[in-house]
């Protein structure tokens, strides 16, 4: 069994070959922050390894390496989890500025190097068809402009 210092670090992560990491989390906000460990101020799980998986295989020396971060795009009860803003209280596990992938059941969203306008239709295609109308209205009140390629 490896030390955790050895397992998550971000040098030993790259050096692996082809090295995807697939994480989970909670929700994505239009601009593509991720909270991966609580729901608001309730903390709900531990972030572990995330950011340094995402990291890890974001710089991979072979140049192949895919960062993910993957999700059903609804809750159980039909809410968004690609929503306007985090909830009040939530943490950002992966800030938006090291999200490369984001996919769901209805797609994948490449956020890497994209203006926030940009993030925010790549995250809407993603969504539930039910909740894109609602997120574009926000998108608009919150970038001051319609989200576009």
């Amino acid at each position: 069994m490896l030390e955790i210092d050895y397992v998550n670090n971000t040098h030993i992560v790259s050096l692996q070959p082809t090295m995807t990491a697939i994480n989970s989390c909670i929700e994505v906000d239009l601009t593509g922050q991720v909270c991966a460990d609580s729901i608001g101020t309730r903390m709900y799980s531990g972030f572990g390894g995330q950011v340094d998986f995402i990291r890890g295989a974001a710089e991979s020396v072979d140049g192949r390496g895919k960062p993910i971060i993957a999700l059903v795009s609804t809750t159980k009860k039909n809410e968004t989890k690609i929503v306007p803003t985090l909830k009040v209280g939530a943490g950002v596990v992966t800030t938006r500025a090291h999200v490369h992938y984001v996919v769901t059941e209805q797609g994948i969203a490449y956020l890497f190097g994209k203006t926030l306008r940009q993030r925010a239709y790549e995250l809407i295609k993603i969504a539930h068809p039910d909740h894109r109308e609602a997120l574009e209205k926000s998108a608009f009140e919150r970038l001051k402009c319609m989200p576009a390629p």
